[in-house]
């Protein structure tokens, strides 16, 4: 079945970066300090949860399950309008929906959860940074929840196929594969940077991202349908009971997260052994 542009169907994904009990301006761990709310999880609330369940990683959760749940309805409702106007070709529909739904995400639970809404950033940063692996699990099934929900509200409110909010190969597996990846590279390597700034510029992280996100679909978006976020692409297959070139989409964007941060990291420690060779230089003068 068609998607709104060049039998595509889709766009987006989605990215942000860590949890709110990371140190500050840590660009492994993807902290955004959006808010001044910085410690909005560290106070006591009226949600107690019973035989010790961590009540903080519940309300992570929740928040990453509410975030991927409203950029995956975008998509449905971009697509959906689209296709209501008999638009011919929906990329930069489709690219200012993603950019300005991400930036929405970020301002709105970047404080809670940090706002990763995509399963390859949660991951590049438990294996680059550190995010507690023990969160893991209950981040991605937050956040495949959200995309499942998302793509049901979708079918409902914007009669809106699930087969259509799929994400497939335009050009062949090949190309879609490596344009997955290099554009998922290009978006992390940038919002882990954000991170290194000084706090002005932090505090734009969510327009900066937003932007990153549009970029990327503009670029991958007649390749692969854009989505750089395996969550996004999981979704609409799930509900549609679908898994064609669904690998593409879980692999290529977490191989490309993964890469983004390490090469960043690669680059920040030999920034900081150059410091360190002036100092001791300095130092024995």
């Amino acid at each position: 079945m068609k998607g709104p542009f060049q039998d595509s169907s889709s766009p987006d994904i989605s990215t942000g970066t860590s949890t709110s009990n990371q140190p500050k301006n840590d660009p492994e761990s993807g902290y955004i300090p959006t808010s001044s709310n910085e410690n909005v999880l560290t106070n006591k609330s009226f949600m107690h949860l019973p035989c010790g369940i961590d009540s903080i990683l519940v309300r992570m959760v929740m928040a990453e399950a509410i975030g991927t749940f409203m950029l995956v309805f975008c998509i449905g409702g971009i697509i959906g309008n689209i296709q209501l106007m008999g638009i011919k070709d929906g990329l930069m529909e489709y690219a200012a929906t993603a950019g300005l739904t991400v930036i929405i995400i970020v301002f709105t639970i970047g404080s809670i959860s940090g706002a990763h809404v995509n399963p390859a950033v949660t991951i590049a940063f438990a294996m680059l940074g550190p995010f507690p692996w023990s969160r893991v699990p209950m981040y991605i099934f937050g956040q495949v929840l959200g995309s499942v929900l998302g793509t049901y509200a979708g079918k409902l409110v914007y009669g809106v196929k699930a087969e259509v909010m799929m994400t497939r190969p335009l050009h062949g597996s090949t190309s879609a594969f490596w344009v997955e990846l290099i554009a998922t590279f290009i978006i992390l390597f940038l919002t882990t940077s954000l991170f290194s700034q000084r706090q002005s510029l932090q505090q734009l992280s969510g327009f900066i991202a937003g932007v990153a996100i549009f970029l990327g679909v503009l670029i991958s978006g007649p390749i692969s349908g854009g989505s750089m976020n395996p969550a996004r692409s999981l979704g609409p297959a799930l509900v549609s009971w679908r898994f064609d070139y669904l690998w593409i989409y879980l692999v290529a964007p977490t191989v490309g997260a993964i890469l983004g941060v390490f090469v960043y990291r690669i680059l920040r420690l030999e920034g900081w052994l150059c410091k360190l060779d002036r100092s001791q230089t300095t130092d024995s003068s």
